[in-house]
């Protein structure tokens, strides 16, 4: 060890021996620590402050002296060397450009220039001049703003989780230029806005990846005033994260994870707790603090269940963004390194099988990340990240992951995912456990409909689809998949964080793992609006399904069957709207700059992109348009069915082909008989797909929807595997999560008309079942696994 790191390590050691000596102990621990204890203590404290700033700042991963190291090194050394020399202390400030409380920015600023302290290569590591400037900031805004007597004001997670992390973080990474008073004037502070009954209760806003963030501040407020009590209430805290919940915020048992009550956020609180549960294991582990709740197992589970099924070659899906989508171009992709950075963390202290498959599945996610490629991108932000991709990416011994084709269901979060070669497919719905949209703070007042069945889709080649100004340029009214009433809504609308919630119940379905059924019962947003929405997932198409919509608000209904985002301005004919009907076209075809319409014949082709099938008679409407926002003009195809004024029991069919070419598109088209519709009404839609030996439907309540029939509403999956068996999959997506739920599969009754022999693998609730010329089986309750799917294997007569 040398220079600047020598003399670092020396100062930090001798900071936390001289805090344990003379600090106040507060939190578990039941009395102060004397001789061997008092010993320990230190060097333990010593150890989690070092640990700390080896994992924070990514110690020994790279060659500050390589680049793409020095460079962003140098930088951040020149920033820190302008904000040093600019620092001047007033009432109203410490730098005339973020006058106080500046609660964000005035606290990253100083944390940056003690990054820069730190990390070797900045040309100012271990500089005594920037260290006492952190110093000097540190004091003068705990004075000044963050004080001891201060009230909150303004948004709560600015005082408690924003501010205290930065300030922390910026006091043990230049710890020896403070004080033992300035120490303890901080940690005072801390304790007025984060005080240890802070974690007592794991309710409110004290939940889920804001927990995680407590804890955080809690373990730095340790290190800087050399606390051991303190730390072991920041570990003990963080074990109702671990454990799934049934309702509320947290991670579940399907996968799903939900924060502010009714949000699906994997990309982004999500992405926040797992950086910072990653962050914590790697720091606690190997001191008397080191993680050891059992339970946290289901964190490690929770990047293959929760984390990766919403990345998309490096993105992270937007179904599971919130507000956060309106941001800014490509935050899905900024979102996706988040998850890959820590996952890649995580790894570090995984199990050796859960280590090698995740770097396996982010070397994938990199290596198809063309639009935004991940290791060039990961340049500008965190060299630890950087680092850990690029040793991964050189590991020749790591295979690259590809995309694990197959179906996720999430019934929970209302959230689908379907993966086939070459293509994927993401379903947005809402419920009455699962908002409309998010707003808040501002940010995504027009998401209104996002949660009305908005069906994503990625083809080679799309992973800017929705990334590139997408949200701001958009027609919010149009949105892929949804079936909408066009009244004019106010920003806004519903309420913010996630208020806006329907009465439905019956949202979700059942998959088999490769194919799935899914509906929703639609309720529209301050609307009249009802409909009964069905998609069939397989494996070169979603087939759609609408039926039942109705609405009274006086404004014309539309089901949008895509919206795509073409990239270029456009040039030639456009189609600006016209009703396209069999009887308007008598059998023409019209093409409008690469998107091809035979309404006759029943589909649609837009080039570069995918087909439709539409079958003939219903009320095509297509519209090629420009559109500008945020200083942003993209172009815009979009195919959608007009339902007319208040319509009464409208419906609608058609099959989204992504990547199909006009060839392909044809002859689906011309096959009336690939998929053949058993029902579409608003108690039954269902249909079969002899090639795939599929038969499908969504019970809104018991009936019959061609050999299938139920007693109940439930989601049912037949599939014909070919080999003298067959998969029978149910599930009830009304059911519950909670204990005390009414519902759930308790006494369904699910029939098929197929002679059966008997059954090969019975599902543990399955209550009885009988073969001969006909299946009949009834299921048992098991409010554990609410709308999860159900299979039973069978044996064909």
């Amino acid at each position: 060890m040398k220079g600047p790191s020598r003399r670092l390590f020396l100062q930090f050691s001798g900071l936390a021996v001289l805090l344990t000596a003379c600090a106040p102990h507060t939190g578990p621990a039941t009395g102060p620590a004397t001789g061997a204890d008092a010993e320990a203590s230190a060097e333990a404290l010593i150890l989690l402050g070092r640990r700390w700033r080896e994992v924070t700042l990514g110690a020994g991963l790279f060659d500050p002296a390589r680049e793409p190291y020095r460079a962003r090194l140098a930088r951040l050394g020149a920033a820190a060397r302008l904000h040093r020399d600019a620092l001047t202390p007033t009432g109203r400030s410490l730098w005339p450009d973020l006058p106080f409380p500046s609660l964000g920015a005035t606290p990253a600023r100083l944390r940056a220039m003690a990054r820069a302290y730190a990390l070797p290569g900045t040309g100012l590591t271990a500089e005594p001049g920037l260290g006492s400037a952190v110093a000097t900031g540190i004091e003068h805004y705990v004075r000044q703003v963050y004080a001891a007597d201060a009230g909150q004001t303004g948004n709560w997670w600015d005082w408690q989780i924003g501010a205290p992390r930065a300030l922390l973080d910026a006091a043990v990474l230049a710890g020896p230029h403070l004080t033992g008073g300035q120490h303890a004037a901080l940690c005072e502070a801390v304790d007025n806005f984060v005080p240890p009954d802070r974690l007592d209760d794991y309710a409110g806003n004290s939940t889920g990846a804001n927990r995680v963030d407590l804890c955080t501040v809690t373990l730095l407020r340790a290190i800087a005033g050399a606390d051991p009590g303190r730390a072991a209430l920041a570990v003990s805290a963080l074990s109702p994260v671990f454990r799934y919940v049934t309702e509320g915020d947290g991670f579940y048992r399907d996968g799903s994870f939900v924060q502010h009550g009714w949000v699906p956020y994997q990309g982004g609180y999500g992405a926040v707790a797992l950086t910072g549960l990653a962050t914590l294991a790697a720091v606690l582990r190997g001191t008397p603090w080191e993680i050891a709740d059992p339970a946290f197992r289901n964190v490690l589970d929770a990047v293959d269940r929760s984390f990766a099924p919403f990345v998309h070659d490096g993105a992270c899906l937007d179904l599971v963004r919130g507000r956060g989508v309106a941001r800014r171009p490509y935050g899905d992709h900024a979102r996706g390194r988040e998850i890959a950075a820590a996952i890649l963390l995580l790894a570090e202290t995984a199990p050796a099988a859960d280590r090698a498959r995740w770097r396996g599945m982010v070397k994938g996610w990199a290596a198809r990340d063309t639009a935004k490629p991940m290791l060039r991108a990961a340049e500008g932000g965190d060299p630890a990240f950087h680092a850990r991709l690029a040793a991964v990416l050189r590991d020749e011994t790591t295979p690259a992951a590809p995309e694990p084709p197959g179906h996720r269901l999430f019934p929970m979060s209302a959230r689908a995912v379907h993966r086939r070669p070459g293509w994927c497919a993401a379903l947005s719905m809402a419920s009455s456990r699962v908002a409309h949209y998010e707003h808040g703070n501002g940010e995504n007042p027009r998401g209104w409909h996002t949660g009305a069945g908005m069906l994503y889709w990625w083809g080679r080649g799309h992973g800017d689809q929705y990334s590139d100004s997408f949200w701001p340029t958009v027609d919010p009214y149009r949105l892929p998949g949804t079936t909408v009433s066009t009244l004019r809504l106010p920003d806004g609308a519903g309420g913010a964080w996630g208020d806006a919630r329907p009465p439905a119940e019956w949202v979700g379905g059942a998959t088999d793992g490769a194919y799935a059924a899914v509906g929703q019962h639609l309720y529209g947003l301050e609307s009249t609006l009802e409909a009964f929405k069905s998609w069939f997932f397989l494996d070169d198409a979603v087939v759609c399904l609408g039926a039942g919509i109705t609405s009274r608000d006086g404004v014309p209904v539309e089901t949008v069957v895509d919206n795509r985002r073409t990239g270029a301005a456009l040039t030639g004919a456009a189609l600006t709207g016209a009703a396209l009907t069999g009887a308007a076209l008598t059998g023409a075809a019209l093409t409008g700059a690469a998107l091809t319409v035979d309404a006759v014949a029943g589909w649609a082709h837009l080039d570069g992109h995918g087909g439709y099938v539409l079958p003939p008679g219903q009320p095509l409407r297509t519209l090629r348009e420009t559109r500008t926002a945020g200083g942003a003009t993209r172009s815009y195809a979009t195919i959608w069915l007009d339902h007319g004024v208040d319509p009464d029991a409208a419906g609608y069919v058609y099959h989204l082909m992504p990547g199909a070419g006009p060839a392909a598109t044809r002859a689906r088209a011309a096959d009336a008989g690939w998929a053949r519709v058993l029902a579409n009404t608003s108690a039954q839609q269902g249909i079969e797909v002899p090639s795939l030996g599929i038969t499908a439907a969504c019970f809104w309540a018991g009936g019959r929807a061609g050999r299938l029939a139920a007693s109940d509403p439930c989601a049912v999956l037949v599939r014909d595997l070919g080999d003298g068996t067959a998969t029978v999959t149910v599930a009830d997506p009304r059911a519950d999560s909670r204990a005390d739920s009414p519902r759930d599969l308790d006494g369904l009754t699910v029939t098929w008309d197929r002679a059966v022999a008997g059954i090969v693998d019975p599902h543990p609730l399955l209550g009885s079942a009988r073969t001969g010329a006909r299946l009949t089986i009834v299921f048992g309750r098991s409010a554990a696994q609410a709308g999860a799917s159900r299979t039973v294997t069978v044996r064909l007569a």
